[in-house]
């Protein structure tokens, strides 16, 4: 049984950035010491993206070994290579084109121009199958066990790429599938199911905004995955709600 999870609310987007990155920060650091490597899933949006914009211009940063980090996405907008709209595109300008990273451990999810051409299916299948290859004995599936998952929520409680009662959320067994007619654009993606979600270690939920505060507020009073399926995003060990004021309106006062 995972612990309830922590709820942490700061003033405004800006902090919630500035703070995110400070634990992110630590978190990798602490990693690497107990094992040499450490490994993030990233996640696109303003916050997301705001998040890295403030690692980039922390001095702390350069206590993070970034060849020693592997990085993977928890989705990504099925759009041509170096859309400004991808995730990819957006987390290479705000943080990973600025540090000593490894290539070969940036694992960016196949573009509509790639090699798969305009086949999010064949784009998810292959991300899995990146998954499955990364995953050691220890991690007990087709999972890597990610040190930290960083997500966003939608005004409607959607995560990654996954929308209340969409066929995503209802997935059980796969660990990445693509997404078509999401409501909001672009319409096509490849999304990270809640399963593989779940592998991780910690899982971070950061969003802003009061347009967000309903969805907070079903998902930590109960709600079922399915209707909001952020409320299905918690990590093997821990759990953690990063908000704005905003965000966090309509939650009771912590007892």
């Amino acid at each position: 049984m995972t612990a309830a999870p922590q709820v942490v609310v700061l003033a405004n987007s800006d902090l919630l950035a500035a703070a995110t990155a400070a634990r992110l920060v630590t978190k990798l650091v602490d990693a690497q010491a107990s094992k040499g490597t450490a490994s993030v899933v990233l996640t696109g949006g303003r916050t997301g993206t705001a998040v890295l914009a403030q690692l980039l211009a922390s001095p702390a940063k350069d206590a993070v070994d970034w060849s020693n980090v592997d990085f993977y996405w928890g989705d990504e907008r099925f759009l041509p290579s170096g859309h400004p709209e991808r995730n990819e595109t957006q987390a290479r300008d705000a943080l990973l084109d600025h540090v000593p990273v490894d290539p070969s451990r940036v694992h960016a999810m196949e573009p509509s121009d790639g090699k798969f051409g305009d086949d999010p299916d064949a784009a998810a299948e292959a991300y899995a199958g990146l998954l499955a290859s990364k995953a050691q004995p220890d991690d007990q599936g087709l999972v890597p066990t990610f040190d930290v998952c960083l997500l966003g929520v939608g005004e409607e409680g959607h995560t990654a790429s996954i929308f209340p009662g969409s066929p995503a959320v209802h997935e059980t067994e796969r660990t990445v599938v693509a997404v078509r007619d999401c409501p909001k654009p672009p319409p096509t993606r490849v999304s990270l199911t809640l399963p593989a979600i779940r592998r991780s270690g910690e899982v971070w939920l950061l969003t802003g905004g009061e347009a967000k505060a309903a969805a907070i507020a079903m998902a930590l009073g109960g709600a079922g995955e399915v209707e909001i399926p952020a409320a299905g995003a918690r990590g093997r060990q821990h759990t953690l709600w990063l908000l704005d004021k905003a965000a966090a309106g309509k939650l009771p006062p912590p007892s």
